[in-house]
């Protein structure tokens, strides 16, 4: 027989779970987490939490780290564990049901944990949609037994939604209201050498270390490759989290990119893109924010060999890139797989470095972009949560 969720009262602290992947989910998380305090100062907040969220305020069960996993061949090395972090997290929430659920983000962890809270009365809330209306659309049935409400970063994705007859409700994306309309930002601390006349590229070759393993060395060989073709290049890299810092460095040291033109940065991602005159960036929210900062990119990926035939056979959308599915066409170059190698990105990276106006031509259309997606995203959230969870 179902138990009804926590009985919310005046007496009683309103009490939010929120399970969080990887570095953007923590964000969004964090920045959720500090809206909805300043509606209701006294929620309490718990979970599995990034840093961002942890230092928000939000008790963490388990670090979101753990579930920073892509890609189907490398989930099956890492699943018994992460089966058995959802089984405990399921354990202590049905045990201590929250007033409201919120799951950010890792859609195959979430939406199984989801289910069994909604199951048993516990009020499910999801935000950032997997991407069912690219690949894999079978996940709506999931979706629909697993989620009261589903909130979308995307307009695109509330409209898919409603024709599926599901409850969803478009908030925009908070990265949109953090970032000033774009325009190229000043130099940072650490990447002075940004400033040199010839240029200097961003690179940013993911959060994720499977990420980082496949795509560095095609980033830095495709240095190597931009500098000799143009002495004087230089290059920055943020390194998104400290536990790929020894990666990037040992990267580095190799004989063929010890004398490199490049400046390892701590985190520093939306500064380096800033200053940067071009990016070569992983697919994934990087790209968002590359545009929205309205700088002109190369968007390259690898799966794992095993994982790209499945996800290509899968895919229903002619793009990979964010500001391709935002805008409709092909607006940013993407090199996927086999064709993101350094020949071909060096030969891109260079035309939009020596023609500007082929660079101003990719991001003449990113601000409406910009303007569409500004919406206060965590105030929508945060209300629609407090809503849901009878505030």
């Amino acid at each position: 027989m179902p138990v009804p969720g926590r009985a919310h009262t005046q007496s009683s602290p309103l009490r939010i779970a929120l399970v969080a992947g990887e570095l953007s989910g923590d964000q969004l998380g964090a920045a959720l987490i500090n809206a909805i305090r300043a509606r209701c100062p006294e929620a309490q907040f718990e979970g599995i939490a990034g840093p961002r969220m942890r230092a928000a305020g939000c008790r963490a069960l388990a670090h979101a780290e753990k579930l920073a996993v892509m890609g189907l061949a490398e989930v099956l090395v890492h699943l018994p564990g992460l089966l058995r972090l959802r089984r405990r997290i399921g354990a202590h929430l049905l045990s201590n049901p929250p007033d409201v659920f919120v799951g950010i983000d890792a859609p195959d962890f979430n939406l199984s944990l989801e289910r069994t809270l909604r199951q048993r009365g516990i009020t499910t809330l999801h935000w950032v949609s997997p991407s069912v209306w690219a690949w894999r659309r079978y996940r709506l049935a999931k979706i629909r037994a697993s989620v009261d409400l589903m909130m979308t970063l995307f307009p695109f994705e509330a409209r898919f939604y409603a024709e599926q007859g599901m409850p969803a409700a478009y908030v925009g994306h908070p990265l949109a209201d953090e970032i000033p309309l774009a325009g190229k930002g000043p130099g940072i601390a650490g990447a002075a050498d940004c400033s040199g006349a010839v240029g200097c590229v961003a690179l940013l070759p993911g959060s994720r270390l499977a990420e980082v393993r496949r795509l560095l060395p095609v980033f830095l060989e495709t240095a190597r490759r931009c500098v000799e073709a143009r002495p004087g290049l230089r290059f920055v890299l943020p390194v998104a989290a400290p536990h790929l810092m020894p990666l990037c460095r040992q990267w580095l040291r190799k004989r063929a990119y010890a004398s490199l033109p490049v400046r390892l940065l701590d985190g520093n991602a939306r500064q380096a893109m800033a200053a940067a005159d071009a990016v070569l960036v992983a697919s994934g929210t990087a790209t968002l924010e590359c545009m929205l900062l309205g700088r002109p990119m190369i968007v390259a990926y690898r799966l794992h060999p095993l994982t790209y035939p499945l996800v290509k056979r899968m895919l229903q959308v002619p793009f990979v890139s964010l500001p391709n599915l935002l805008l409709g066409r092909k607006q940013v170059p993407e090199y996927l797989q086999n064709d993101a190698e350094p020949r071909r990105l060096a030969a891109a990276l260079l035309e939009l470095l020596e023609d500007p106006q082929q660079a101003a031509r990719q991001t003449q259309a990113f601000q409406t972009v910009h303007h569409e997606l500004r919406q206060q995203a965590a105030e929508r959230a945060a209300a629609l949560v407090l809503e849901r969870a009878g505030q």
